[in-house]
């Protein structure tokens, strides 16, 4: 729960909206059988979208696997630990990034033709400001899903090069990690972790 102070600033409707998608809400592995729709998919995305990244610069691509045959696909790349719970999920959403995310740049940063260069000319750099924008993007995803009222369980136990081989195939789109979705089974959670405290992690100078 937060503290008093923080119901007082956000009010009512948007305190529930924090518990859901932070202080009451958990990483499941065990799925309710009930579909997931495209449009709560649209939706969270619609949301997530506006999180920020550098430059704008957006570098998530996303493939959500939702068939039979596109979850037997992805059960080859999976460790086992986590197929089970992967196979069982509605949809399983292969969080990616585009190396090649500054060629977009004119649209999504039209202001400022910079960054663009920068990019095009260091391709090692540009290639650690797209996975690091796209965990960004992938964690606002994951919020947001819970926003519209969905499950996750997240996840990197899984073969990259078997998963960019598969669904990336000939393209400049890599991987990152992978989120599980649906309507969690609250009875087979485990009990909450701990989290650390603010004075523990956290220092002023």
């Amino acid at each position: 729960m937060l503290p008093e102070v923080a119901r007082d600033l956000s009010g009512e409707a948007a305190y529930n909206v924090i518990e859901r998608s932070f202080t009451e809400a958990r990483t499941h592995f065990a799925w309710r059988p009930i579909g997931v729709d495209d449009i709560a998919l649209r939706s969270a995305y619609s949301i997530a979208k506006f999180g920020p990244t550098a430059s704008n610069s957006s570098p998530m691509r996303l493939v959500f696997v939702k068939s039979k045959e596109g979850k037997e696909r992805l059960k080859a790349a999976l460790f086992p630990g986590n197929v089970d719970k992967t196979m069982a999920a509605p949809v399983t959403a292969i969080v990616g990034y585009d190396i090649n995310f500054h060629e977009h740049l004119p649209k999504l940063f039209p202001h400022n033709s910079e960054p663009q260069k920068f990019f095009t000319s260091n391709p090692d750099i540009a290639a650690r400001a797209a996975f690091r924008n796209s965990t960004l993007q992938g964690a606002y995803l994951l919020v947001a899903l819970r926003m519209v009222g969905l499950d996750c369980g997240p996840m990197s136990g899984f073969k990259h090069d078997v998963v960019d081989s598969e669904f990336f195939p000939n393209s400049s789109v890599k991987s990152n990690f992978l989120i599980n979705i649906g309507h969690g089974d609250g009875a087979k959670l485990f009990p909450r972790g701990p989290r650390f405290e603010f004075d523990e992690i956290a220092r002023f100078v």
